[in-house]
This record gives C-alpha cells, sequence and structure tokens, in this order.
C-alpha cells in the first residue's frame, strides 16, 4: 500500500490477548492443513546466489547512517560528500529513500527499510524471489543487494501515477497490456495454487489471536453495516449515480465500526465458498496494483509495475478487481471513483486482447466483468484485516485502523450488488 487517507484520524488503540481456543470454520483448518506444502512467512531475507547480501541493518528512524554505508558497498566510485538523498513519504509498509550523485539520478539506489513486524504480513523470501523472476522477464528493476532488514534496488524512471491518471483510456490500456504480460509469466514447479485464501487465512487468525478490534456497540450484522453506511452517506454525499460513495467522518472509537470477529469468520468462509466457485484462472499477479505501484515512462511508451512484496500466484480475477479499486484512491478514497461498467469493459477488453492475441467476444468480456467485480469483494476484505495488523504493529504515522474501516465498510455497501451478478448465458 502506498499513500495515507489526507484526513488522519487520531490512532485508537488494540489491544493484544492470548489466543482463545474456540470453533473454526472448515475453511481454516483446510488451509492450515495445506500450509505445509507451500510458501511459510519469514522473517529473514533471502540470501540468494545471484543477489549480494551484506549484513547492515538500518534503523527505521534513522536511515540515512546505514543507507549510506550500503551505498559504500554498492557504488564504492562514489564520494560519500557527493551523495545525495531524497526520501519517500507515500508508503505505509516500508520506509524508502533514494541514492544518488547525479541531479538527472540516472544512476539511483533505492534502499527500502523494511516496516515494523511486516514479516507478519510478507513473505519477505518470496519477495526477492519474485523480484528476480519479473526481471527476467523484463518486468521489474535490477535487484542490487539485500541486508538484513530491507533491500537495495535500481530506480525505474517516470512518473508514479495517480487516481486522474489510471482513468485515461491511454493509460489505462498501457496498465491492461503489462498486466496481461505478467500473468503469462509461469515458473518450473507443480500446478500453482492461489495465495489468496492462505493469506487470508494467516491474516485473519493474527487478528483473531492477537489484536481484539472490538469493543463494545459493534455491528454485527450485514444490515447493521449497510444501514449505518447508507446513512453517512446521505448525510455526507451529495453525488448523484454513486451508490458505493462513501465519507467517513472524525468519530471518538473507530474500533466501534469494525465488525466482530464472528462475522469477519463467516464472510470469509462465504467469499472462499462463493469465489472459488467462477473459475478464475490461476496466474502469476502483483496483487497490489495501487496507483503509486504504476510507473509510466512518456519517453519509452510503457508502464511498469513497482513493489512485489505480495506478488505470487492468484486468481486473475482478483488482480484485476483489485486493481479497479484502487481506481478510489489512497489519499482521498471516493468509491464514486471505482471504473462504470463500460470503462471496465473496455480495459477488460485490451486485457483479454493482449493475453490472448486475437480478438475476443462480448460473451468472454462480460464473464470477466462478473468475475472480477465479485473478486474485488476479496480485495476489500484483504486490505481491511492488513490494515488492521499494521495498525497494531507498524510505526508508520497513518491512521491504519481508519483505512479499515473504509475498506470493511465498502465491502458491506456493495456485496448485494455484486452477489447478484451472474455470468453470461
Amino acid at each position: 500500500m502506498a499513500a495515507p487517507p489526507s484526513a488522519p484520524l487520531s490512532r485508537s488503540p488494540c489491544y493484544l490477548r492470548r489466543p482463545a481456543p474456540g470453533p473454526q470454520c472448515s475453511w481454516g483448518m483446510e488451509e492450515r492443513a495445506a500450509a505445509g506444502t507451500r510458501c511459510r512467512e519469514s522473517p529473514g531475507p533471502l540470501r540468494a546466489a545471484a543477489v549480494p547480501y551484506f549484513g547492515i541493518s538500518v534503523h527505521q528512524d534513522d536511515i540515512l547512517p546505514g543507507a549510506l554505508r550500503l551505498i559504500q558497498e554498492l557504488r564504492p566510485h562514489w564520494k560519500p560528500e557527493q551523495v545525495r538523498t531524497k526520501r519517500f513519504t507515500d508508503g505505509i509498509t516500508n520506509k524508502l529513500v533514494a541514492c544518488y550523485v547525479e541531479e538527472d539520478m540516472r544512476d539511483c539506489v533505492l534502499v527500502r527499510v523494511y516496516g515494523e513486524r511486516t514479516e507478519l504480513l510478507v513473505d519477505r523470501e518470496n519477495e526477492v524471489r519474485n523480484f528476480q523472476l519479473l526481471r527476467a522477464h523484463g518486468c521489474a528493476p535490477k535487484l542490487y543487494c539485500t541486508f538484513q532488514n530491507g533491500l537495495c534496488y535500481e530506480y525505474m524512471p517516470g512518473v508514479a501515477l495517480g487516481p486522474e491518471h489510471i482513468r485515461e483510456p491511454r493509460l489505462f490500456r498501457l496498465i491492461a497490456l503489462e498486466m496481461a504480460k505478467i500473468h503469462t509469466i509461469h515458473t518450473n514447479g507443480s500446478l500453482p495454487k492461489p495465495i489468496l485464501w492462505h493469506k487470508m487465512h494467516n491474516y485473519f487468525t493474527l487478528v483473531k489471536n492477537e489484536i481484539n478490534p472490538s469493543c463494545e456497540s459493534i455491528r454485527e450484522t450485514d444490515q447493521d453495516v449497510a444501514s449505518a453506511s447508507s446513512r453517512e452517506r446521505q448525510r455526507s454525499s451529495p453525488s448523484q449515480g454513486c451508490p458505493a460513495a462513501l465519507v467517513l467522518f472524525a468519530r471518538d472509537n473507530l474500533s466501534t465500526d469494525v465488525p466482530k470477529i464472528e462475522v469477519l469468520e463467516h464472510e470469509l468462509a462465504w467469499l472462499k465458498e462463493h469465489l472459488s466457485q467462477l473459475d478464475s484462472p490461476v496466474v502469476f499477479c502483483h496483487n497490489d496494483l495501487l496507483c503509486k505501484n504504476i510507473i509510466y515512462d512518456s519517453t519509452k511508451g510503457h508502464v511498469r509495475f513497482i513493489d512485489y512484496e505480495y506478488a505470487g500466484y492468484n486468481y486473475q480475477a482478483f488482480d484485476i478487481g483489485n486493481h479497479f479499486n484502487e481506481f478510489a484512491g489512497v489519499n482521498e478514497v471516493d468509491y464514486c471513483r471505482y471504473p462504470a461498467r463500460e470503462t471496465q469493459l473496455q480495459w477488460l477488453r485490451y486485457y483479454l486482447q493482449a493475453q490472448k492475441g486475437m480478438a475476443v467476444t462480448s460473451r468472454e468480456v462480460e464473464r470477466l466483468y462478473v468475475q472480477v467485480n465479485k473478486f474485488a469483494l476479496a480485495s476489500h476484505f484483504f486490505w481491511a484485516l492488513w490494515a488492521l495488523i499494521q495498525n497494531q504493529f507498524s510505526t508508520i504515522n497513518f491512521d491504519f485502523l481508519r483505512y479499515a474501516v473504509i475498506r470493511f465498510n465498502q465491502y458491506f455497501t456493495v456485496k448485494p450488488q455484486v452477489s447478484a451478478l451472474e455470468m453470461p448465458k
């Protein structure tokens, strides 16, 4: 995730508690049983043979000294007094600084320091493998090294896009083509399995066993959440024809707007049962394609995606639906900007034609449209759980709890209409 909502609220507390025994839904037990055959979350970076590793730790709150030590290793010909630095402040998972000597930043090293306890959210070994895989296919910059709590990589020239850019047909065509390219990447090994349910189960378990977002007066049902969202929407949004718009105001205790654990467990079970039946292909996905993770190079006329922490094999429709959710932005979250049906159909036609290398039928486009909008529900739930965990552990100045509430509310707001979508005959 990239940038915080522009009107942060005071950080509401979540409390650690001991894991409590209790009944679990069947999908959770299934995922635990399967976890032994899949990649596990690990706090350590991958010391890949082709990627240098330095035993240097960079302090999160004082990045520059450690970054300069790394630069001495990677660019020994640079004179320390000539090294310039630039901090990037959009990130809400990690901290990032650019190091360079020339004004044009032609040779620039990005030093990324992992956020506090983000090993709970990200498989760092898998991230390095994904980085190398995408680089081998011309889709990622060079990875220079890993270190104790981060990695260094090549700066990719261009402009990080915003919500106003990704709506432009000439740009969303390029985005669709690049996603289609990444979705065709294959690695050697067994038939890939989607990471979605494994990740969602891990996040839910952390929320259930480590974090207590609940307090009195929490909404307990879909109807409660939807009706409260509707009331707030009517008060705050004058826009017409935008049923999914939601504007949140400051409240004394945002945790009252987080559904109870029992509701979350029920919804996750429903999501897995419902979405697994849609037959969305499993492909190599970015899984976090928000605007700031898309770099547009106007001189070359292409886009490239950055930040591969959450990349991996997943449902095709999840990757696209997740990107469509990001049309709403992060600084100023506004679901009025969620792409209209006609925009989606054009985007999906570009994507399918690039993927198949031929013209596609309206039925194929319509089928993907239904799959994408249904999987967009899973995207809301995924990042809402993620934000609850970040709210507990992250040291980055960002109201993660508020963001979780936004995503949960949007999930319950659009669930009825999305559930009603049917596959074309």
